[in-house]
């Protein structure tokens, strides 16, 4: 079984990266046949360990710190849901009425901003391109007219009056044309070139389309939303708090909100702000809490609960106390890897009591002062995992 498991290992750091000179070789062995840890005494933890290599650590980022005893931040808890930033959401309409000729995005489509998503045949951009051709030609006609009475009139042949009924003439006519090329660029046509009567719909932000109301050949006014475009890379959790509990909340209150999507997770942030307006019916006020959604995982409408950090003193009995980070699971048992003093990870078994924002107590399985992993975690659990089926006699 030695040579089995050894061999996993080594096709384990494969996978993880070639093996090079200075490279030590991922180990795994039963506690009883590893070398002996003065921190094992009386732990009862599962009978495994790792080794891991230089190369593997530093890949993986492996962290830990040392368990200390401590009591968990009193918290309050709040139901509610999650919401975008109006400041990262935009709506995608028309700027005239028309038909749409062409829709290129989906529900779940990722845009960026000024993508093309659509096009509308507007029958207007034929009128307006007329009349600024016209008033262009005429506009131009004008300026040469005033130009030339503004030659007679420095030779002593020609009359001021007549110049200043041209300058006025001309500079009216280029104002027209000037009017004529906006209305144009309103609609998003480029009034110095192109021809047509299509006109492109862009994205007005970056982001991802999450509602859609086109279809080819639907005729649509200025007022029609086509598609809303929400940039995800952060969103609120909006909670509810009732009155009685308004004075135990702050702005910049530490945060974490457990979704029902997600019961097993928590995801942390910041209180940003506390409602100043009751609702009449529920009695509660609106909690806003910043979340980061880097993996894209925090969907809008989710709901759960944020554990919010109030300033409490809490008098339970001091436990040690460990990052959430710390704790995983395995074969349905809680677990947390012990760095060793010879730099080996030792598995423990532990006993979890209550959890509050990212800490949760441990009532049995580590002792003080122990160092444990907060970082990495999940790789140390991948290589557990591999081992046991390198061992698996079936």
């Amino acid at each position: 079984m030695k040579n089995a498991a050894w061999l996993m290992c080594v096709s384990v750091v494969a996978v993880a990266g070639s093996c090079k000179e200075n490279s030590e070789p991922l180990t795994l062995a039963n506690k009883g046949e590893a070398k002996e840890h003065h921190d094992e005494e009386g732990h009862g933890a599962l009978p495994k360990q790792l080794s891991v290599s230089l190369k593997i650590a530093k890949e993986a980022d492996l962290k830990s710190m040392v368990a200390k005893r401590g009591v968990l931040a009193m918290t309050i808890g709040l139901p509610g849901e999650i919401t975008a930033s109006p400041d990262c959401t935009a709506k995608l309409s028309a700027a005239t009425s028309g038909k749409l000729e062409q829709v290129s995005f989906n529900e779940g489509s990722v845009v960026k901003k000024g993508d093309v998503l659509a096009w509308l045949r507007v029958p207007d951009v034929g009128r307006l391109r007329g009349a600024l051709a016209a008033t262009s030609a005429k506009a131009r006609a004008s300026r040469a007219n005033a130009e030339r009475l503004r030659a007679l009139k420095e030779s002593g042949l020609g009359a001021e009056q007549a110049l200043v009924d041209a300058e006025a003439d001309a500079r009216a006519q280029e104002a027209e044309a000037k009017a004529i090329a906006e209305q144009l660029g309103a609609i998003g046509i480029n009034a110095a070139s192109g021809s047509g009567y299509l006109v492109p719909l862009r994205a007005p932000i970056a982001g991802v389309v999450v509602s859609r109301d086109a279809v080819v050949g639907q005729p649509i006014g200025a007022e029609h939303v086509l598609a809303t475009v929400v940039d995800l890379s952060e969103v609120w959790f909006l909670g509810r708090v009732f009155e009685k509990d308004l004075g135990r909340l702050r702005p910049g209150a530490k945060s974490a909100v457990q979704l029902n999507a997600f019961p097993g997770e928590r995801f942390e942030g910041v209180v940003d702000y506390v409602g100043q307006q009751t609702d009449p019916v529920v009695r509660t006020l609106t909690v806003r809490v910043r979340l980061k959604n880097t993996d894209g995982r925090l969907r809008l409408g989710l709901f759960g609960t944020a554990g919010v950090e109030v300033e409490e003193a809490n008098q339970a009995s001091p436990q040690i106390i460990v990052p959430r980070s710390a704790v995983t699971d395995v074969g349905g048992k809680s677990i947390v890897f012990v760095k060793a003093a010879d730099g080996d990870f030792v598995v423990h078994e532990v006993t979890l009591g209550d959890a509050a924002l990212a800490q949760v107590q441990v009532l049995s399985g580590i002792d003080e002062n122990e160092e444990v992993v907060v970082n990495g975690v999940f790789t140390l659990k991948s290589l557990l995992l591999k081992s046991s089926l390198a061992e698996d006699p079936h």
